[in-house]
């Protein structure tokens, strides 16, 4: 008589089945943990609000995103509300700690090597859940394929952590390469095994507020380094916290960028890439936003920003409104006519924001902040007349 042990498998959403789904609390737990990872990988810049210091911050950040994107991406396809899924899940939180507890030295440091492996470590833990996956006869070739793709990245991530640098520098190419290559290639099963219409909107919407409230972090950490207030820093102060607000509306009310995003023909596949990518240049964008008021409020609006200053800040400001411009483009509903009017004022908005950069030597820093406010503002209320037409 033999015995056999059963291991209970993930549930595949099905669109037919019109199943309602919400973010779960494991899911809400699992993003509080990047929280830490976006402050730890944003403190440098800033101490030192500079061009360099972005080109790290981008990178690492897409590199969180990207950790957080494969989960998220995971779960919106299979449900699995067992210990095992809360086990792995939660193995991948303590992953994610170590990344934050590597993410604030520089790229060239020891700290580098552990925050690559540490995102390995990650991504493996994903794998596995895919091979778990992979017994659902549906979703099989879809999940073996993601699991070769992110194990082979995961395996390069591994081996960089262990070699010097500039070869550490090389795999972490290759490896992003492949990870990014993987999502594209799997992309085409979109159509026959799409991610939740509502959910995978929803976790988009919520890392877009970590990323809006660690801005919101920043701004009080100027307004508390100031020891006597000044007309000039309290200005800068509130047209920070008011540029924020304008981001938030612009995404949430103009570009209405949780909105749900179903997938029925490759078209709209296509699309939901759009969509989904253009996250990335927009949550740079309120990063390095937050940081630069930061910076100001800081150093009390006394003077006009340096040239490279204004430019980040500008630069920051205009790619957080391509971005959001472009994911209201991505709407399943919009028609064409509407989708040149968003790319013209997505033109228009963008250019006059990097325009101010050159003039900002000429104007104190509240007066730069408050037009960025109101050009913001602009933006989100045309993104979502255009929309609603």
């Amino acid at each position: 008589m033999s015995i056999r042990l059963s291991l209970p498998q993930p549930t595949l959403w099905r669109p037919s089945r019109g199943d309602a789904r919400r973010v779960t609390w494991i899911e809400l737990f699992f993003d509080l943990v990047f929280v830490a990872v976006v402050a730890q990988v944003g403190a440098p810049l800033g101490e030192h609000y500079a061009p360099e210091g972005v080109a790290r911050y981008a990178f690492l950040l897409f590199v969180t995103w990207w950790a957080w994107h494969g989960y998220a991406v995971y779960t919106t396809r299979f449900d699995a509300r067992d210990g095992i899924q809360r086990a792995t899940t939660l193995l991948q939180m303590v992953a994610v700690i170590f990344m934050a507890a590597n993410a604030e030295d520089d790229l060239a440091s020891e700290s580098s090597a552990g925050f690559a492996a540490a995102y390995a470590l990650m991504r493996l833990i994903l794998v596995a859940e895919y091979l778990r996956a992979s017994a659902l006869a549906p979703a099989r070739q879809l999940a073996r394929e993601y699991a070769a793709g992110y194990g082979l990245a995961a395996g390069l991530w591994l081996v960089s952590a262990l070699v010097p640098l500039p070869i550490r520098f090389g795999l972490w190419g290759l490896a992003l390469a492949v990870d990014v290559g993987t999502a594209v290639v799997t992309s085409r099963h979109a159509t026959s095994l799409p991610p939740h219409a509502e959910h995978l909107p929803e976790r988009f919407g919520l890392f877009t507020l970590i990323l809006l409230g660690e801005s919101i972090v920043d701004a009080v950490k100027g307004i508390q380094s100031q020891a006597g207030w000044t007309p000039q820093a309290a200005m800068a102060a509130l047209c920070g916290i008011g540029l924020l607000f304008a981001m938030w509306w612009s995404y949430f009310e103009g570009a209405a960028g949780p909105a749900d995003r179903h997938v029925r023909s490759r078209r709209e596949a296509r699309w939901l890439e759009v969509w989904s990518y253009a996250h990335v240049p927009l949550y740079v964008g309120v990063a390095v936003t937050g940081l630069g008021i930061e910076h100001i409020v800081r150093g009390a609006a006394a003077a006009p920003l340096h040239l490279e200053e204004a430019w980040l800040l500008c630069g920051a400001a205009a790619a957080f409104a391509g971005a959001v411009s472009v994911i209201g483009l991505a709407s399943d509903r919009l028609l064409a006519r509407a989708r040149v009017r968003l790319l013209a004022t997505a033109v228009a908005f963008a250019g006059a924001m990097l325009a101010l950069a050159p003039l900002a030597h000429a104007v104190m820093p509240g007066v730069l902040v408050l037009t960025l406010a109101v050009l913001m503002a602009a933006h989100g209320a045309l993104i979502k007349r255009w929309r609603m037409r």
